[in-house]
């Protein structure tokens, strides 16, 4: 699924760039993807559609300047991991997304039906979040969220 998520994002400059769902099914299946992985991210990018349309609406004064502190349940500390969570809360300090697109990031992990999401598979996951809303993260934060993390020094708090 997460193949697929990428080859969209690096193909479609913007999600309303995307040819109806019978043309990009063709498309992907015509590139080399399986038929189950395009089912899934296709799904997983309708069920984003709707959680943000929820979302938002329901929070309309949050912004990037909103204050509060997130507290994990269990099962998001679990599939999620302190590596992901850190990196949520770091994207929220720098302003790349806000406190509702911060839920969103959440309840798209989770979504993603992993006992536990890889840093990678949730920059992956930031990624279309901003895509789907028509926004780019900056150069220096886009190579943070492209940054492998086999090459990535440790954060320092300080």
């Amino acid at each position: 699924m997460f193949d697929v998520l990428v080859y969209l994002y690096e193909t479609y400059y913007r999600p309303d760039a995307c040819p109806d769902s019978a043309a990009l099914v063709k498309k992907l299946s015509a590139v080399g993807f399986e038929e189950e992985e395009i089912s899934k991210a296709l799904g997983w990018l309708t069920d984003l559609a709707e959680t943000t349309s929820e979302l938002s609406g329901q929070n309309p004064q949050q912004t990037a300047s909103s204050i509060g502190f997130r507290i994990y349940v269990e099962r998001e500390l679990n599939v999620l991991g302190t590596a992901a969570i850190g990196f949520i809360q770091f994207l929220e300090s720098a302003k790349v997304i806000n406190p509702v697109q911060r839920e969103i990031v959440i309840e798209r992990a989770l979504a993603a039906s992993e006992s536990q999401i890889s840093l990678d598979k949730l920059k992956v996951i930031v990624l279309m979040v901003l895509w789907s809303q028509g926004k780019e993260p900056d150069g220096l934060m886009f190579d943070e969220l492209f940054l492998d993390e086999d090459d990535a020094e440790p954060r320092l708090l300080h």
